[in-house]
């Protein structure tokens, strides 16, 4: 065969010798009949949520208002979702896009009942319509961006109702931008609307909220997540056991889309089945049977046994911070049940947890939890940052241990002072001790017995534990003599300040003779008398008072008197402040001064005089008098005291 008949394609038709034409035989070809497998969608891509019904899990509140607004026409110009990573702000957002376009055969209205896709329904949630336009704020930050959109919403949607601007992570844009787009936000054309999304709600500025309907998307809770994570499971035929999905919805920490992440790594590390083991294994968890385990070492105060079980652990592969997290966790049930009984319905932790759990809340002391918590909140970032995570792990859980007896401030002060013989607990004397078969008779003197110190434990500052020692009450010698009858001891006298503090205008004149203006202005213009006594001043304060003047009088009484005081802030209206009444008994006398016939007649005959200020010439005479006095006493003429004939 020529080498050219291989080069024809195949069934064309050829000359034979004859210079007929015939057909030729289509040479087979070896074509593949294997089809190629369709890509693979990750669970959190697949199962995304296209409409509200799939909304409610979790974010009911917002799916509520929608629906109602829907319903009755209040459709906002505006809307800012906001929440943390993975709890559905950008689907929510194209959900509601495709709400505000949404249109078929029977329905051309806005409406949140999306069962029946419409025209623009598949375009709009695979982001590729032409009037519903995404924009990264992350990446378009600028004002120049905003100057785009600013140019384009003048223009009507191609072919939808609303044109709908999704901005993602608002909170990225500058602050230009920001200040660029509020005009055109608060007024916008009708065909336009705006979904914003964002993690970081603080950093947008309050103008722009203020033009924004706000929703808040809530973490979802374990137990949704749980059940959601069973749902898409059994679409997908994979076996699963529940404890499994619990592991993988607390790793979510509310956030759907990070636990379908999760949920598609455990069923390719578990080769198609999601198991208990696997994903503890996948995640460095401990189990949590065994960390409940660790929790009871703990409390018991076994050092050993706990370092014990923690080193199994580790060789299980359980990384050391997540076991102290684990275990700080464990701690939170178990006090949040001894006050809250129903926390033992939390289908997101295992059965041994919550049985177990329940156990613990009715035995160990809330101190004891709440120290527990304190130390591993300590100790976990102690671990993280350490070079040698396990060791430091195994640190914190030796004092866990140690301190999971040590008494609590109160009772260690308690014991001391029973032991020491001194005031009880309440603030009383403690008992005495008597023996029932040795009472003294009056006037018999007791014997006298050797007296044995009894060691006392204390703890240290820091953590150590010190002995003291403390005679034993009971082993004291006892001499009793003749019952006399003893005075009661008098009440100790009050100290009494230096210079007599009886008003505020002494407090005044005290703080003027110290040469304090700047605290002498302020308790003329600011203090309201209550109560004053030595050691003692209850006043209310004016308007605009300092924060700092009664600690700062405080101060300087004690200091200007030589005894302690204590100024406190009473609510009762007390006297007026020493301007006040400054200012009344000028208007008084002003008041006295128009009504004297003179002064009427004078203001009468000079139409528009008033009077400005009125001087008391008795009080002015009677100064110049005590400072003449005061002068000529300096120069030795005339002496107080001297008698004069």
């Amino acid at each position: 065969m020529p080498a050219s008949h291989l080069l024809r394609p195949v069934g064309t038709r050829v000359r034979t010798a004859a210079g007929s034409m015939s057909d030729e035989a289509p040479i087979s070809s070896p074509v593949s009949t294997v089809e190629k497998p369709a890509a693979y969608r990750v669970l959190a891509r697949k199962y995304r949520p296209k409409d509200f019904s799939d909304l409610m899990v979790g974010q009911e509140p917002m799916v509520r208002t929608l629906t109602n607004a829907f319903e009755t026409g209040r459709i906002a110009q505006a809307y800012m979702l906001t929440g943390v990573r993975g709890v559905g702000k950008t689907t929510t957002a194209r959900i509601l896009a495709r709400a505000l376009n949404y249109k078929t055969a029977e329905i051309d209205k806005p409406t949140i009942d999306l069962r029946i896709p419409g025209e623009h329904c598949q375009a709009i949630m695979d982001g590729r319509h032409v009037d519903v336009i995404e924009m990264d704020a992350a990446s378009h930050t600028g004002i120049d961006d905003i100057r785009e959109i600013i140019e384009q919403v003048r223009y009507r949607p191609v072919s939808a109702r609303y044109k709908v601007y999704i901005i993602d992570e608002v909170h990225m844009l500058s602050t230009q931008a920001f200040n660029g787009l509020l005009k055109t936000l608060e007024e916008p054309p009708e065909h336009v609307k705006f979904i914003f999304a964002t993690t970081e709600i603080r950093k947008v500025p309050i103008t722009v909220l203020s033009r924004c309907q706000r929703f808040d998307l809530r973490r979802i809770s374990a137990s949704d997540l749980v059940g959601l994570f069973s749902t898409i499971l059994n679409k997908e035929a994979v076996r699963f056991e529940p404890e499994a999905l619990a592991m993988v919805a607390r790793a979510a920490e509310g956030s759907a889309r990070d636990g379908l992440s999760l949920l598609d790594q455990a069923i390719a590390h578990g080769g198609g089945s999601v198991e208990m083991e696997t994903v503890r294994s996948m995640l460095g968890l401990a189990d949590r049977a065994r960390i409940v385990d660790l929790f009871e070492h703990i409390v018991k105060g076994d050092a050993a046994a706990a370092l014990g079980e923690f080193a199994a652990q580790y060789e299980a592969g359980a990384n050391p911070t997540v076991v102290l997290t684990d275990l700080a966790d464990f701690t939170h049930l178990v006090t949040r049940m001894k006050y809250v009984p129903e926390a033992a319905n939390d289908q997101s932790f295992s059965e041994i947890e919550r049985r177990r759990g329940a156990e613990f809340a009715g035995s160990v002391a809330v101190t004891t939890l709440s120290r527990i918590w304190q130390m591993l909140l300590k100790g976990i970032p102690e671990a993280e940052s350490s070079a040698r995570p396990a060791g430091a792990a195994e640190m914190v859980l030796i004092r866990l241990a140690h301190a999971a007896h040590l008494p609590s401030p109160e009772e260690a002060a308690r014991r001391l002072l029973e032991l020491s013989g001194g005031e009880a607990g309440d603030g009383r004397p403690a008992p005495a001790r008597t023996s029932g078969n040795t009472q003294a008779q009056a006037g018999q003197p007791v014997q006298a017995r050797s007296v044995e110190a009894a060691p006392v434990q204390r703890p240290s500052a820091n953590g150590a534990t010190m002995l003291r020692a403390v005679p034993d009450v009971a082993a004291q010698p006892i001499t009793v003599g003749r019952i006399e009858d003893r005075p009661a001891q008098a009440p100790a006298a009050k100290a009494e300040p230096k210079v007599p503090v009886n008003s505020v205008g002494d407090i005044a004149d005290l703080c003027a003779k110290n040469r304090d203006i700047k605290l002498k202005t302020l308790v003329r213009g600011f203090l309201r008398l209550v109560h004053i006594e030595p050691g003692r001043l209850d006043v209310n304060l004016s308007d605009d008072a300092p924060k700092t003047l009664l600690n700062e009088l405080a101060v300087k009484l004690k200091e200007w008197t030589g005894i302690h005081w204590v100024v406190s802030y009473s609510r009762e209206p007390g006297e007026p402040t020493l301007v006040e009444a400054e200012q009344r008994a000028q208007e008084q006398r002003v008041n006295d001064a128009r009504q004297d016939p003179d002064v009427a007649a004078i203001l009468a005959r000079f139409p528009g005089a008033r009077i400005t200020d009125v001087r008391i010439r008795a009080a002015e005479e009677e100064v110049e008098d005590l400072a003449l006095a005061a002068a000529e006493s300096a120069d030795g003429d005339i002496v107080p005291g001297d008698d004069i004939e």
